[in-house]
């Protein structure tokens, strides 16, 4: 099965996205790029390089619907009739007009005021105009197995960065293709999501992605495609410095957490003293999901007053 890289461009500090061609029947793209002039016209040069149009697409697999994934997945779609395919638990963020990231009811939770709030969901917005409705979406679940003329890749349900964060995994040879559930020199943000079973709930982001990393491991990779920067070979070292590095970052959470309790709010302000505009919601994120995960492990109790979770040492 040959699997070609192609690198595009995206207006967001992470950098360029590697999205991969799988030239194969039926021809496949795995991710698409964020929907900006410049994406696409790299999408098209680089198809062309290797003998293609965008019109012959005849799928698209998505690993999430984080934009810069899934930006273009409907121009796709309009200009090749492409299927696009998308884990079950995040279907709904492409096919719903008014979706928006930003959970208000969840980020009240966690003690956001309302000034940030509104600021937060206008930031988003912006964000949200690098992608289009995608009109015919068809989900896919863990295990399922994308079919080719030479083989076939297993989605590999790995929630964590997303609900419905999901990895491709060629058997034959151990590649995984992660999207951004691991990356070679960034640590991937646990973004606030719902839970998908119960929308007032919070999704456990960082315990989910300590478990898929584990899972991962039990795959054994040999050779790992990522979206973002370079490949990664030697994933029992990467995996153990990964979890040294959220142990680490655990440790100091738990350490700043005063007797007499704070909030998810006020802990990212200590921790992510400089962040505005839409990475405010980014280390809000990351805040709450080691917030929960402390409570997970039994390092932290929470309780909530007037709607608001506080974060307590679990000794007090």
């Amino acid at each position: 099965m040959r699997i070609e890289k192609l690198i595009i461009p995206t207006p967001f500090p992470v950098g360029p996205i590697n999205i991969y061609l799988v030239m194969d029947d039926p021809l496949t793209l795995i991710d698409t790029g964020p929907k900006t002039p410049e994406a696409l016209e790299a999408l098209r040069t680089q198809l062309r390089a290797f003998g293609v149009e965008l019109k012959d697409i005849r799928r698209v697999i998505l690993t999430h619907t984080h934009e810069d994934h899934c930006g273009l997945a409907a121009t796709i779609q309009h200009e090749a009739n492409a299927d696009v395919f998308v884990h079950e638990w995040e279907r709904t963020n492409l096919t719903e007009r008014n979706f928006t990231r930003v959970n208000r009811g969840l980020l009240k939770q966690a003690g956001v005021p309302d000034e940030s709030l509104t600021h937060m969901a206008e930031r988003y917005a912006l964000v949200h105009s690098f992608a289009d409705v995608v009109l015919r979406v068809t989900s896919y679940v863990d295990h399922h197995e994308f079919t080719f003329a030479s083989g076939a890749l297993r989605v590999v349900h790995t929630p964590g960065h997303t609900p419905g964060s999901c990895c491709l995994w060629r058997e034959s040879n151990r590649l995984l293709i992660a999207g951004d559930t691991i990356l070679k020199n960034i640590t991937p943000n646990p973004v606030l999501n719902a839970d998908p079973f119960d929308g007032a709930r919070r999704f456990a982001a960082l315990g989910e992605y300590v478990v898929s990393l584990a899972r991962v491991r039990e795959l054994a990779p040999t050779l790992i495609y990522t979206a973002h920067g370079g490949e990664v070979t030697e994933y029992d070292e990467y995996f153990f410095s990964l979890i040294k590095h959220i142990e680490t970052r655990q440790q100091k959470v738990v350490g700043l957490i005063p007797q007499d309790g704070t909030t998810a709010w006020q802990m990212s302000q200590q921790l992510f003293p400089h962040v505005k505009d839409l990475n405010r919601f980014l280390a809000v994120s990351e805040t709450i999901a080691h917030l929960d995960w402390g409570v997970m492990e039994g390092r932290l109790r929470s309780e909530r007053r007037a709607g608001v979770d506080w974060f307590h040492p679990a000794s007090h």
